[in-house]
């Protein structure tokens, strides 16, 4: 049996797993406190710092986000739709489509089981909001649609 959208599959549960894992790692491996506790990976450019946010990218909703878990939820549940009806037609699309999924149900689970999403990927040297793992295969994932959204069509043969 050959399973439809293979690389929306392998990109959704490697995209969540990796998200889960370090949101995991960064929970039991740092305090909570104000300030954050922060580890320097790159000093004044990377760090580790664990936040929690219970809004949207950037903090946005930050007060008034109880919809986003349904959110979250619509979002996952078409996505996996999409996932086992549709034929899509190249890989470009599939790992997009998955890696969004990734990211919809990583903070989704979140929002789910306490209300808010653990952020702690600190670039500091252009003031960039801390995000997370799941935030970043949304976004890896857009660019690959917009890559399969500006790719030629591959052109048919003749007779």
């Amino acid at each position: 049996m050959r399973v439809r959208n293979r690389w929306f599959w392998i990109a959704a549960g490697v995209g969540l797993a990796l998200d889960q894992l370090t949101k995991f790692w960064v929970a039991q491996t740092f305090e909570l406190t104000t300030p954050p506790d922060s580890l320097p990976i790159w000093p004044g450019v990377f760090y580790f710092t664990y936040v929690t946010n219970s809004g949207a990218a950037f903090s946005l909703f930050s007060n008034n986000g109880e919809w986003l878990k349904w959110l979250s939820l619509a979002v996952s549940l078409g996505l996996i739709a999409l996932g086992l009806k549709a034929r899509l037609p190249n890989r470009w699309e599939q790992v997009g489509y998955g890696l969004i999924l990734s990211g919809a149900l990583g903070n989704g689970i979140d929002r789910l089981l306490s209300g808010e999403v653990i952020d702690f990927l600190d670039f500091r040297l252009i003031r960039f909001p801390i995000f997370n793992v799941a935030d970043v295969c949304i976004n890896i994932g857009i660019v690959c649609l917009l890559v399969a959204a500006l790719k030629e069509p591959p052109k048919r043969g003749e007779g």
